[in-house]
């Protein structure tokens, strides 16, 4: 399946890349952190980033030679070659996941899931000053930071089509004596694009549409405050809100 995955990839696909640029980066930090857990559990915080984990967790379990030949169909020609290293290893952690061994339990699951998602949302990266992912830049930074870097669990589809769209973003959440912050009555975000901005609110048609509230608010006509958050808090509220009323 993982392999599939990759087969079905556009790795050239630019525009997908731009379009996505928010949840590619979110996708990104969360991989990079999941990787830095496994690193430093076994030891191995030089390979880190890039690296085959199931190598160091299991490294009897490999990568049957029928499967490996498809595989290396499926990145012929793909770059920089870290890019390759992680293919590889997101199939090589399927086949010792479908060996049904024992794996640690407080180490994050599914390392390189985001990472793959990532790929399907636009392609892959090149490692220069900064990590360049075809529309956004992101510093690397280092085992230690991405260890303290706070989890994105939040990874259907949907949710990360939420999060992307162009100009400079920020979240905000309506909170009161009954909606604490992580618990909001609702959410709303303000995007500057070309000296243009847009007040939006995530509504219950599950889609981010035009609002006064925050102008209202500056104005005191809202009683209920807004308080800035971060856009892994508001993907959460997303998902469970898509969760909650997909069924009606």
């Amino acid at each position: 399946m993982v392999i599939e995955r990759l087969r079905a990839i556009d790795w050239s696909d630019g525009s997908a890349a731009y379009e996505h640029a928010n949840s590619r980066a979110l996708l990104m930090r969360e991989y990079l952190r999941r990787a830095a857990h496994w690193a430093q559990a076994y030891g191995v915080e030089e390979s880190w980033p890039f690296f085959d984990i199931a190598e160091h967790v299991a490294p009897e379990v490999l990568t049957p030679s029928d499967a490996a030949a498809e595989l290396e169909e499926a990145v012929t020609g793909l770059a920089p070659s870290s890019l390759k290293k992680t293919c590889r290893g997101a199939v090589r952690w399927a086949v010792l996941r479908g060996a049904g061994g024992e794996l640690p339990r407080d180490l994050p699951d599914d390392p390189y899931e985001p990472l793959l998602l990532m790929y399907e949302r636009g392609g892959g990266y090149f490692v220069e000053e900064f990590l360049d992912l075809n529309g956004v830049l992101l510093r690397l930074g280092t085992v230690e930071s991405s260890l303290s870097a706070a989890p994105f669990l939040t990874l259907a589809p949907a949710t990360l089509d939420s999060l992307d769209a162009e100009g400079e973003i920020t979240y905000f959440a309506k909170i009161g004596e009954a909606y604490p912050r992580s618990s909001p009555r609702g959410i709303v975000r303000r995007r500057v694009d070309d000296d243009r901005t847009y007040d939006e609110a995530f509504t219950r048609n599950l889609r981010w549409e035009p609002t006064e509230y925050l102008r209202l608010y500056a104005l005191g006509q809202n009683e209920i405050d807004p308080v800035e958050i971060t856009e892994i808090e508001a993907a959460a509220f997303i998902e469970s809100t898509v969760t909650r009323l997909a069924g009606s």
